[in-house]
């Protein structure tokens, strides 16, 4: 470890303990030894008593930095976790965090654009809408329409702290694979270069605007998700521009229940529009806490999400979508040879393992899951055991699949806060079972035809002049195959010459040796000059 990394391991432990967090330890055996070398190394009292625990946790995730902050957020949709006095605080991580002078701001946004606001923009409010551990949002209104509008600006010098950050993680999981190999089975390095990406693809705000544009264009013939319409022309890699939208936070259930939101229904399209994103459109909001995500006042019968903050996104290829729904499909009707066999044939564990055994594991895992309700089963629990279980049969982690995991927490914490009897596998289920039907049989073979026809139809007037081509090609190939071949047997003839040679050199020189020590000089010396003779067209024939 370099200095600074191990100046900024103080640096976290120091927070931790000025905010009293080693509360969280429990007394048990297991946490002793890091209760003694805390009071051993670091004489560190907690300054902040008079403050909740939860708060603490909060202030000191704070503290710490964007990269903590994140971890905090996707703790924070899990209601189930943790009590409510932590929770409550958790969850003023989404847009609660402690904002920057405006001041400030303004003069990123005028920087940015090049000039003073004022020639694009009316009624700028320096005090922002919301702050996050990334960026923060001011309100205007747009000059040239008069359209109420949010800027999104990143937080001033953030790119050395995430860094240095990152940096350290590296460090970390370097040193973990090295000595621990289970650690190094989960590919620590490749998941954190992962996580430094997406973290760092969210400080340009060009690359948010364009996931954005492409998360709206999905779903502008589908109400149940909207997204803000950006305006990009206003748009900076640390400046984003987009219409201002007014809903209600998913997480205020209170509200929710003012304005007669439908509840149940709410919870259901959260699920169904977490399944279209990923199956349909292979391209899904892979950040949906609850601070980047409203429900629209209108229409409160038919409720409508909205989607903002799309800096992170994931995907996931034809044969990950087909091998996914199938694992779910299989899970949840208990076909366990089915889950083993699709582990193996998708190359998620190596083909040698042993099927029988790798299904017997999973079932004795998985089968105290399935005795309770449907209703109670987590989604995302399920597919965490799902690949710990793999990871016994040496199961290297997907990165593609780590977003996807996340999300899916989110997705499920958000969906049993808002309706705690939500069946996700209920809601799943259908929508996985028709994409199947449309990826085989009839409708798979009709929609790739639908799919390919354009490209055949252009390519058609082509297939004689293609036809004559390969024809000729092959034609070609197998000239020079023939050519090649004739060249093989030539140099194999003569390295078989060349090897007799050298034999027969070496025979001659043994034949001298002998004739020598039996006083036949003449007929030594024959033999010797022979040998030399036979190494010498012997080494001509090899350089021929």
């Amino acid at each position: 470890m370099t200095p600074n990394e191990i100046k900024r391991i103080y640096q976290i432990i120091k927070v931790q303990l000025n905010y009293g967090l080693d509360e969280l330890l429990s007394n048990r055996p297991l946490t002793s030894a890091p209760h003694l070398i805390r009071k051993m190394l670091f004489w560190l009292k907690n300054r902040h008593e008079d403050k909740v625990l939860g708060e603490r946790l909060r202030l000191a995730l704070q503290a710490l930095g964007p990269v903590w902050i994140k971890f905090g957020q996707m703790l924070s949709t899990r209601h189930d976790l943790f009590p409510p006095t932590i929770f409550d605080q958790l969850a003023m991580l989404q847009d609660h965090v402690a904002p920057f002078d405006g001041k400030l701001a303004r003069a990123q946004i005028e920087q940015a654009l090049g000039g003073p606001l004022e020639i694009w923009f009316d009624d700028f409010n320096e005090t922002p809408l919301a702050s996050a551990s990334i960026a923060q949002v001011h309100t205007a209104t747009l000059k040239e329409n008069g359209r109420e509008i949010v800027l999104k600006v990143i937080r001033p010098d953030i790119f050395p702290v995430i860094q240095a950050d990152i940096k350290l993680m590296y460090c970390i999981a370097r040193i973990a694979a090295k000595f621990l190999p289970e650690v190094r089975r989960l590919k620590p390095i490749k998941i954190i270069y992962n996580y430094e990406k997406t973290l760092i693809g969210e400080l340009n705000l060009m690359r948010e605007a364009a996931n954005s544009i492409q998360l709206r264009r999905n779903f502008e013939n589908d109400h149940i998700l909207y997204v803000p319409e950006i305006f990009s022309d206003y748009c900076r890699t640390n400046l984003m521009v987009s219409e201002r939208i007014y809903g209600i936070q998913v997480s205020d259930l209170d509200k929710l229940r003012q304005n007669g939101i439908n509840l149940k229904l709410l919870a259901e399209r959260g699920v169904k529009i977490f399944f279209t994103q990923v199956f349909r459109d292979s391209f899904f909001h892979a950040d949906m806490h609850p601070g980047n995500v409203l429900v629209a006042y209108e229409h409160p019968e038919d409720p409508q999400w909205i989607g903002l903050d799309c800096g992170i996104v994931g995907t996931l290829n034809q044969e990950d979508k087909r091998y996914l729904a199938k694992n779910f499909l299989a899970f949840f009707n208990r076909d366990y040879r089915k889950v083993a066999e699709l582990h193996v044939d998708s190359g998620w564990v190596p083909h040698e393992t042993d099927v029988d055994e790798f299904e017997f594991a999973i079932r004795t895992v998985c089968e105290p899951i399935f005795e309770k309700p449907l209703c109670k089963i987590s989604f995302g629990y399920v597919l965490l055991n799902l690949f710990n279980t793999a990871r016994r049969f040496n199961m290297e982690v997907q990165p593609q699949l780590i977003l996807l995991q996340k999300t899916l927490l989110y997705v499920e914490g958000l969906g049993r806060q808002l309706y705690p009897q939500l069946d996700l596998w209920d809601t799943a289920k259908p929508f996985l079972e028709e994409w199947m039907a449309h990826q085989l049989g009839q409708k798979a073979i009709l929609n790739a035809i639908k799919r390919k026809a354009p490209f055949w139809t252009e390519k058609l007037p082509e297939l004689p002049e293609l036809i004559y081509n390969s024809l000729k090609q092959k034609q070609q190939a197998n000239q020079r195959i023939e050519a090649i071949y004739k060249k093989f047997i030539f140099a194999r003839k003569q390295y078989n010459r060349a090897y007799f040679l050298l034999g027969m050199g070496a025979t001659l020189l043994i034949t001298s040796a002998i004739l020598y020590n039996n006083q036949a000089e003449i007929f030594s010396q024959v033999a010797g000059v022979t040998s030399l003779c036979s190494w010498l067209f012997a080494w001509r024939t090899f350089n021929k």
